[in-house]
């Protein structure tokens, strides 16, 4: 590849001629997904598209502000507590949520908004022995 633009010659024709060369070299013959259709392509306009392709492609996923990971949490666990497989469970996992919450409270996390209180253990109770 050049490392200049030749004078007088415009863009276009100095790329396609640089793409043309490779490819007739072979530099594009052994490029994972040859021949596949681009996934996402029907998806809207993502900028940060890359970024999660590779957080997908290595495993990972993208860190949420402690806020947000504790919501999430609290979602998961009272779910886990309304399927828990005693009321005892279920009152041991709502008290534990609980207390994460109740200290975010006290201490502050950093992101957005918390926008959780604590969840009322006997409700959630009452719940899960209606039905069970």
């Amino acid at each position: 590849m050049s490392d200049r633009k030749p004078y007088g010659v415009n863009f276009e024709s100095w790329i396609d001629r640089q793409i043309r060369e490779a490819e007739e070299r072979g530099e594009f013959d052994d490029l994972p997904g040859k021949g596949k259709p681009l996934s996402d392509l029907d998806k809207p306009h993502d900028d940060m598209w890359w970024i999660k392709q590779k957080l997908r492609s290595e495993g990972l996923s993208m860190p949420l502000p402690p806020t947000l990971a504790l919501r999430k949490d609290a979602e998961e666990a009272l779910a886990e507590a309304r399927a828990a497989r005693s009321e005892r469970e279920a009152r041991q996992i709502v008290e534990e949520i609980n207390a994460r919450i109740r200290e975010a409270i006290r201490t502050g996390l950093s992101g957005p908004p918390l926008n959780l209180l604590p969840f009322d253990v006997e409700r959630v109770v009452a719940e899960w022995r209606a039905s069970h």
